[in-house]
């Protein structure tokens, strides 16, 4: 290519480049403007040729302006204008619009000159402007939605709270229910086991009394005077029995009426067992024996009447459920922090499973249904030992015997 060709083709390219381009001299001189620039600018071609660059810079950085164009003339080197800076140029009108520009030295017989490429960033700064709108409005409709979610979340963790509680009402409801059936159950077996206890408890004493007294009526004669003592005795002994199931009632009525304290007073423990083993002798089967062993301390501080109910309890159990020519063992040991009481027999026993029962009202062992008693007498003696803060511990096997061991902690007096 010749250099006349050369020259066709760079004067071609400066009129028809799409960019601005201005060639000015160290101070600021225009020499040459392409039509783009000038168009820019609002000006026609050859209005700024000779004109100082600064008519084109906005009023109010003219002495900054003059300041970087001598700098650069000082160190010429390529590069942007402005870099991360917002640059803006002044039209013929007086309008301002955003700009970005490059400088490039040129150096022509001597003589300094700045080539500047001025692009109108005006429409790339509007897109940047509703990006930044759409931007700010997308931050909104994020916050917006996130105020919504978070709305969402505590009207989802309040229903969650509502429904958790709703739940836990329900299980409440359904535990309460729960307990009312076995309330319910319980309430029938009681009743059960007290129809079943009456009516042979009630009956067979009341049956004993009317044979009896229908036989006496016919025993007139003087020999006939043992078997009239006889039945009188029956009379009497079903009659201390009813008695003895009355008492039983009125002790359990009491005692949940909360009409029955424990009042402790200093008494002496031994004599009061001696004298009860004494009276239960009365009651004892052939050959029966009450084997009795007392240690520690006599005086103790205790409420005696109901320790007297609880061994004649105890007692009589061991009677009634030991057979003739069996041993009843009653113990005593009383130390410096406690008074313990053991009543132990070799009678029949009581099953794992009885045992378990055994303190309930009403309730008596398989074992024992054809035995005299209402069900009640252990459940007294429960009662008596908590008022007196006792604790009581059964040990039983099945056709080998009873113990039952009560130990009282020593009260302050």
């Amino acid at each position: 290519m010749s250099d006349f060709e050369k020259i066709e083709l760079l004067d071609a390219l400066f009129k028809h480049a799409t960019e601005g381009i201005i060639i000015s001299d160290s101070i600021g001189i225009i020499h040459l403007i392409n039509p783009s620039c000038a168009k820019m600018f609002g000006y026609e071609l050859n209005e700024l040729v000779g004109k100082n660059i600064d008519i084109m810079v906005p009023d109010h950085i003219h002495h900054r302006h003059a300041s970087h164009r001598n700098q650069f003339i000082e160190s010429p080197h390529a590069r942007p204008m402005g870099l991360g800076l917002d640059l803006y140029a002044k039209r013929k009108d007086g309008s301002l619009f955003p700009i970005e520009i490059s400088l490039s030295p040129l150096l022509k017989e001597g003589e300094k000159f700045v080539i500047a490429f001025l692009i109108d960033i005006s429409v790339r700064k509007q897109i940047e402007a509703s990006v930044h709108e759409k931007q700010k409005e997308l931050e909104k409709v994020a916050a917006a939605l996130i105020r919504t979610n978070e709305e969402l979340e505590k009207k989802v963790s309040d229903r969650t709270k509502v429904l958790q509680e709703a739940i836990r009402e329900l299980e409440r409801s359904r535990t309460e229910l729960s307990q009312a059936l076995e309330k319910e159950k319980d309430l029938n077996d009681l009743k059960s086991r007290f129809i079943s206890m009456a009516s042979h408890e009630f009956r067979t004493p009341l049956t004993t009394i009317l044979s009896s007294a229908s036989l006496i009526s016919e025993y007139n004669k003087p020999e006939q005077e043992e078997k009239k003592t006889k039945h009188i005795h029956r009379i009497k002994s079903a009659v201390n029995n009813l008695n003895d199931i009355l008492s039983d009632f009125l002790s359990i009525s009491k005692l949940e009426e909360g009409k029955i304290h424990a009042d402790f007073i200093k008494f002496n423990l031994k004599d009061l067992i001696e004298e009860i083993n004494s009276d239960m002798l009365l009651n004892a089967k052939l050959n029966q024996k009450i084997v009795f062993t007392y240690s520690g301390a006599e005086v103790v501080y205790l409420d005696p009447k109901l320790i007297k109910n609880i061994l004649i309890n105890l007692i009589s159990n061991a009677i009634k459920f030991s057979t003739e020519n069996k041993n009843i063992y009653v113990s005593c040991i009383v130390n410096e922090s406690q008074s313990v009481l053991e009543v132990k027999d070799e009678g029949m026993g009581i099953s794992d499973d009885d045992q378990k029962h055994l303190f309930e009202r009403f309730y008596r062992g398989k074992n024992a249904f054809n035995i005299q008693g209402t069900g009640l007498g252990l459940h007294i003696v429960g009662n008596y030992i908590d008022l007196m803060k006792g604790h009581l511990h059964l040990r039983s096997k099945l056709n080998e015997g009873t113990s039952i061991q009560i130990t009282f902690p020593n009260q302050q007096h």
